[in-house]
């Protein structure tokens, strides 16, 4: 079943992986990506790690505040998602990279 397997091959292909994911995490914590709400009174920036960043509240809006908490949850959830778009992506082309079969 496992004839003709080059063991050597699997562990260097792994070794390739994690290096290779240690390498986009590192780049993804220098990723910036933003998400706007109301029109743009409402920015939210998070890194590739989905640590937040930096939020930006237009003033108009610190008088209501059940708009500002509105907008904040609906702006952080979308500049999360795109977070982890962003991770998929990353991790598709990653494996786009890679060559399980060692064949060329």
């Amino acid at each position: 079943m496992f004839e003709g397997l080059d063991l050597g091959k699997m562990t260097q292909m792994m070794e390739q992986v994690q290096a290779k994911a240690k390498e986009l995490e590192e780049k993804s914590k220098s990723t910036i990506l933003t998400a706007k709400g109301g029109g743009g009174m409402v920015k939210v920036s998070a890194n590739g790690a989905g640590e937040i960043v930096d939020i930006d509240i237009d003033d108009s809006l610190m008088d209501d505040k059940e708009a500002l908490q509105i907008l904040l949850i609906s702006t952080i959830n979308e500049v999360l998602k795109s977070v982890e778009d962003n991770k998929k992506s990353q991790a598709m082309s990653m494996m786009g990279g890679l060559n399980p079969f060692g064949t060329k």
